[in-house]
């Protein structure tokens, strides 16, 4: 169980999976951008044994744009891709989304 402050840190398929899928896929992008913890859920995560299967569990919720919010484009993504696993596969506790948003 994770008893830390925030979601247990992605297991790297699941961050190679949704990097993938944010730089390739449309409809996943649009179901990033409506409801990210079940893009993650599709991307392979699954909540640790013993907790509950939340979106506070998954990051998705502290991943979730806000309204007006833009996901960077597919390019952006694939360009920064590197820095973007990187910065996934250390983080404990997502406090904003802007890896993912356009700059």
């Amino acid at each position: 169980m994770n008893k830390g402050n925030g979601p247990a840190p992605l297991q790297r398929h699941v961050i190679k999976n949704l990097l993938d899928r944010l730089s390739t896929d449309d409809a996943f992008r649009d179901l990033f951008q409506r409801d990210a913890h079940s893009a993650l859920v599709e991307a392979g995560y699954e909540a640790p044994a013993g907790s509950e299967s939340t979106a506070a569990l998954s990051g998705g919720g502290c991943m979730q744009l806000a309204a007006g919010d833009t996901l960077a484009s597919k390019e952006q993504i694939a360009r920064d891709r590197a820095k973007l696993e990187s910065t996934l596969s250390l983080v404990q506790r997502f406090e904003a989304t802007a890896q993912f948003k356009a700059r």
